[in-house]
């Protein structure tokens, strides 16, 4: 019996990201949530996409609100995606979009996020 948990791997992929770095990704909703939005889109989104999303989900989606999650996603929760190897970021086109790796975090985020299957 195996018990090595130093990587999480997924069926579909030879990418495996380390147990501190699974935890660390899915801590913050905003980023958790992002991670489980874009596992829903083929290609790139526009990050403003993601913003208003998140805002919605949030409550009332101001231009305020609007502005705090632009300004978290770029400077908390963006670089920890892209460092990780979860998520590329094109700042001209203002795009992120996921990478091969982000599939070890599919499971983990379909488990957080079961009422939005339905």
């Amino acid at each position: 019996m195996n018990t090595d948990t130093t990587a999480v791997e997924h069926a579909d992929t030879d990418a495996g990201l380390p147990t501190d770095t699974v935890f660390e990704l899915l801590l913050e909703d905003r980023r958790r949530y992002t991670l489980y939005y874009l596992s829903r889109k083929i290609g790139a989104v526009a990050l403003d996409d993601v913003v208003d999303r998140l805002a919605h989900r949030e409550g009332a989606p101001t231009r305020e609100r609007r502005e705090e999650i632009r300004l978290e996603l770029h400077h908390r929760h963006l670089p920890k995606l892209i460092e990780s190897g979860v998520v590329a970021h094109d700042s001209a086109a203002e795009t992120i979009e996921r990478e091969p790796a982000a599939r070890a975090l599919d499971s983990y985020l379909e488990l957080a996020f079961v009422d939005d299957l339905r």
